[in-house]
């Protein structure tokens, strides 16, 4: 079986009023348990960063890790998580943000990057980009540079790209 993008959006299992009621969840779970899209979807994303010398993939809590961490192997470059307040035993850098239905908290340990990396910074999905805004400061306060920005899944009717900061190259291999 040859895979194609048409497979990778239909195995995406869509999710009505969740977390609450209006939200359609897209899970991405249905995608990577098929082991010919998983090996598709790797191969996809990797092929697009390959030349670029990314050092460090930054991966955010909790699905972002599931790629982000496989990318990172395949481009032989280090991983970083960013995770949920409380959950990173060392120092850290804390970055707030709006959600589509509330709001949180990101951090990452202060000692996770350094100036020279070029990073790619990896989450599941983009929906109104609040989430991968504050990822991309605390990324800066490490006076990285290099930054580019993935997600597996782009919900486009929300328009969260565009909420991201220009200079920072985005590419999502589906889009909704």
């Amino acid at each position: 079986m040859t895979v194609t993008i048409a497979d990778v959006k239909n195995s995406v299992r869509n999710i009505p009023d969740f977390p609450k009621e209006g939200i359609q969840f897209k899970d991405v779970s249905t995608a990577f348990k098929e082991k010919k899209i998983f090996k598709f979807i790797v191969s996809e994303i990797k092929s697009h960063y390959e030349d670029l010398g990314i050092t460090k993939v930054v991966g955010i809590e909790s699905r972002g890790f599931i790629l982000g961490s496989t990318l990172a192997g395949e481009l032989h470059a280090g991983f970083v998580p960013v995770r949920k307040p409380g959950k990173l035993p060392a120092e850290t850098f804390a970055q707030s943000y709006d959600l589509e239905y509330g709001s949180d908290s990101l951090e990452i340990h202060t000692d996770s990057l350094d100036k020279e990396d070029v990073v790619l910074i990896h989450d599941d999905l983009l929906a109104t980009g609040g989430t991968i805004n504050a990822a991309v400061n605390l990324v800066r306060k490490f006076g990285v540079t290099k930054i580019y920005v993935n997600f597996f899944v782009e919900l486009d009717f929300l328009k969260g790209r565009e909420r991201i900061d220009k200079n920072v190259p985005v590419w999502s291999l589906i889009h909704y």
